[in-house]
């Protein structure tokens, strides 16, 4: 437990140290198996597998790909849910040690694979004591990047065929010291949006562009104006994001283009924010369009709403961090744009979300790859030391949360 030393080892359960090894090898098989959104076939059959020889119920199917499985305490009427995302991104992986990707283009640099890991590790201790009353929901949920898996699971009856007082869930976070959480009472993580702007003129000759339309000069005069709605039309107390992501325009170089594409994402905390936004960038494409004599087709898909934490749960989250590391070790999370699907199941039931440190990077192994172990970066690895502290956490949130009154 080298990265782990500054943290009492009492502080984390004999138990999962014990057994951290096992989850160790079982964390790196899912990593080097790694599986695209809704497609976790075999990440879904050893999850499962490993819950049912825990004498743990499981439930499959939900969100085409997830699995439930819930543990009987003592009998009581609540229950609690805890979730973890399985699935992995579209990216092939740079690092070369033995559980590196064998998959090219897929590669768990999320830490997904951890998450699935810290989750089972509470799991296990929490089937062999049943010290709680009522149930543990465990949901491992597929298809969290960018697949909506939430969602899914929701539209599948995840709240009505197991009700849950609250639900929770925990990412990790790249260059916060391992042995440390953060958490942040409401807007954590911001909406994901997506915009589809299709500006069409008239092609001509390079040399003659009086006789055509040109969409190019429309298409950067829009790239321009949306920056105005950010600093002219919200109120400067409020936070938005619009990055045009994608240019695309013409096919030779003395050819005046017959239309211009552009994509781009948009992030707010608010649905208010976020409508203002989407009315003028839609108002702006078709009039800035039309004074140049052009036509604008505006496409505008709201992907991820805001993870918006609710204040008891996250107090109580805040609450058990602190008896776990100490409250040296629990920051305040700055919210960042990035997006989360858990927001679909905070929009159902109360809980929260919040992160847990995965240190600077040099726990990876010789072989990985150049980059920094950032998220999202085909150089990045789980901190497997994280396993028992994480699922230390959630034995702990799990046995508070059903002792309430």
């Amino acid at each position: 437990m080298s990265k782990l030393q500054a943290v009492p080892p009492s502080l984390v359960l004999p138990e999962l140290l014990a057994q951290s090894d096992a989850l160790r090898v079982l964390r790196r098989d899912i990593h080097a198996h790694p599986e695209l959104c809704f497609q976790e076939e075999r990440t879904s059959d050893v999850i499962a597998r490993t819950l049912a020889a825990w004498g743990i119920e499981v439930h499959r199917g939900l969100g085409k790909t997830g699995v439930v499985g819930v543990i009987h305490g003592r009998p009581g009427p609540r229950a609690v849910g805890l979730r973890a995302d399985i699935d992995a991104l579209p990216m092939t992986e740079h690092n070369q040690f033995a559980h590196a990707s064998r998959h090219a283009g897929r590669m768990h640099a999320c830490g997904h694979d951890g998450h699935t890991a810290m989750l089972l590790s509470a799991a296990q201790h929490l089937a062999a004591t049943r010290d709680f009353d009522g149930k543990v929901i465990l949901v491992f949920q597929p298809a969290e990047e960018g697949g909506g898996g939430a969602r899914a699971m929701i539209q599948d009856g995840l709240f009505e065929r197991f009700p849950m007082d609250a639900i929770f869930g925990m990412h990790n976070w790249p260059g916060m010291p391992a042995g440390t959480f953060a958490i942040k009472d409401g807007p954590c993580f911001a909406s994901s949006n997506e915009f589809h702007i299709t500006i069409r003129g008239k092609g001509t000759h390079g040399a003659m562009p009086h006789l055509g339309i040109d969409p190019v000069p429309v298409a950067c005069q829009l790239v321009q104006a949306f920056q105005t709605i950010l600093t002219r039309n919200l109120r400067p107390i409020e936070t938005g994001v619009i990055s045009v992501t994608m240019i695309q325009a013409g096919e030779a170089t003395n050819v005046v283009p017959e239309s211009v594409t552009l994509q781009g994402t948009v992030r707010t905390f608010t649905d208010e924010t976020l409508d203002l936004i989407e009315e003028r960038m839609r108002e702006l494409s078709h009039q800035l369009s039309a004074a140049f004599g052009a036509t604008a087709a505006f496409e505008f898909q709201r992907n991820y709403p805001p993870t918006i934490n609710h204040s008891a749960e996250t107090a109580f989250a805040r609450q058990v961090m602190t008896e776990v590391v100490g409250p040296e070790r629990v920051q305040l999370f700055e919210a960042t744009m990035g997006a989360e699907d858990f927001s679909f199941f905070l929009q159902h039931k109360p809980g929260a979300y919040f992160v847990i440190g995965n240190g600077d990077g040099t726990h990876r192994e010789g072989g990985h790859g150049l980059g920094p172990c950032t998220l999202h970066n085909p150089s990045y690895d789980f901190n497997d030391e994280l396993i028992p502290l994480g699922g230390t956490f959630w034995v702990k949130l799990a046995q508070r949360w059903l002792a309430q009154p």
